[in-house]
Formats: structure tokens, C-alpha cells, sequence
């Protein structure tokens, strides 16, 4: 039997409707163009010429209770909508973030650290035949930054529901995936304010992904 389980945040959307009406909140659009020429020896490419363009939309406000509130809309070329996040700071918690589950949490956001003006080191049209660890990346997931480890130390803890489910919509459920369930990420990130060593960043994580299935009854 399939059950379908829907969970109700009504306090919590009211006070994130009053950012409009007594906090006003913000709402900033960023962007950006590249252009680039890729070919290959002995292989046809088509047109080695593009064009790309980024938007980003991004808000933010504070709520009665002294919680804020950050909002990303991310959109890619030609404006294709490429993933949403929601990042609530509670003072005496840290940050829970709600992500649609496309990069940049749990484990993933150390698939490739090496430093490279397009973000990943294989991303200039060389991609093919990469793997990557991504954890849970993948799926919709909550993520939880505390704020009471010390300074230089960073820790988060990512869980997603469905490892491999595409994103949600508003008022309703995405599709999910027949080979992976729930997962869960941890990841560390060390700086020279704790260890010593100007410049030096020590990062490192696990990640769990079920693959039993997933569990109808």
C-alpha cells in the first residue's frame, strides 16, 4: 500500500509571509556572460562558439522571532531554472538549509576543490568519462551547519529522504528513485585558525547512500 504523507508548516509560513508585510525584506538579480571556443583534434565539434549566461536571484529577511531568512534562485543559460535553496539561521542553532538537491551540500561541495574560473576543474567541455562523489547531493535534502564548534572548524550534516529524487514543486511530490533511498552526509572543514598553517584548508567527509530500494508498505 502507498501512502502519500503531507506535513503542514502553518506558523512558520506566517511568519515567513510577514518578511514581505513588516520587514519588507530584499530581493537582489546578479548575472554574468561567458564566452568560449571548444574543439577537438580529429573530431567534429560543430560550431566551436558559445555563449553562456547565469542569473541568480537572491533574498533575505528576518522573521519576529530574530531568525533570518535567505533565499538563491539559481537559473543557467538561456534562463533554464537550475536550483532554488532556503537557508534559515537560528541563533541558537545555526543554519538549516533547504536545497532542491542540484550541487553545492553535503559531500558534493568537495567533489573537486581545485581552483578553476568556470568552478569545477573538468568544467570547459571536458566532462565526459568524470565521476564524482556526490553523496546525497542529488536529491532535495536538509542540510545543518551548527554554529557552536569553534573557530576554523566547520561541520555539516546533510540527510536527503531520496538520494536520487528529482526536485519538488510547490504542493507537490517529485519522482523518486527505484535504486536509491535515504542518505545522509557529514563533512568537515579545517582552517588555519585551528591548525596553525597560513592558507592551509583540511577538509574531509562520508557519506551514506541506501540502495536497498525503496519501502512501499
Amino acid at each position: 500500500m502507498n501512502k502519500l504523507t503531507k506535513v503542514g508548516c502553518s506558523a512558520l509560513c506566517g511568519s515567513l509571509a510577514a518578511i514581505a508585510s513588516a520587514n519588507a525584506g530584499e530581493l537582489t538579480v546578479t548575472g554574468g556572460v561567458d564566452m568560449s571556443w571548444i574543439s577537438f583534434d580529429d573530431e567534429a565539434t560543430g560550431n566551436p562558439v558559445g555563449v553562456g549566461s547565469n542569473l541568480s536571484f537572491s533574498g533575505s529577511g528576518e522573521l519576529d522571532n530574530g531568525w533570518s531568512v535567505a533565499l538563491s534562485v539559481a537559473h543557467t543559460n538561456a534562463n533554464a531554472y537550475s536550483n532554488t535553496n532556503v537557508v534559515v539561521t537560528v541563533p541558537s542553532l545555526g543554519d538549516i538549509r533547504i536545497d532542491q538537491g542540484t550541487s553545492g551540500t553535503g559531500i558534493d561541495r568537495m567533489d573537486d576543490m581545485t581552483p578553476n574560473v568556470w568552478e569545477e576543474a573538468y568544467a570547459t567541455g571536458l566532462s565526459t568519462g568524470i565521476d564524482t562523489v556526490s553523496g546525497g547531493a542529488a536529491g532535495s535534502g536538509i542540510e545543518w551547519t551548527p554554529n557552536m564548534m569553534p573557530d576554523g572548524l566547520t561541520a555539516r550534516i546533510h540527510w536527503s529522504p531520496n538520494a536520487a529524487g528529482g526536485a519538488s514543486n510547490d504542493k507537490s511530490s517529485s519522482g523518486g528513485s527505484a535504486t536509491q533511498g535515504a542518505s545522509y552526509d557529514v563533512t568537515l572543514e579545517a582552517t588555519d585558525a585551528i591548525h596553525g598553517m597560513a592558507g592551509l584548508t583540511v577538509y574531509g567527509g562520508l557519506s551514506a547512500v541506501s540502495s536497498e530500494g525503496l519501502n512501499n508498505d
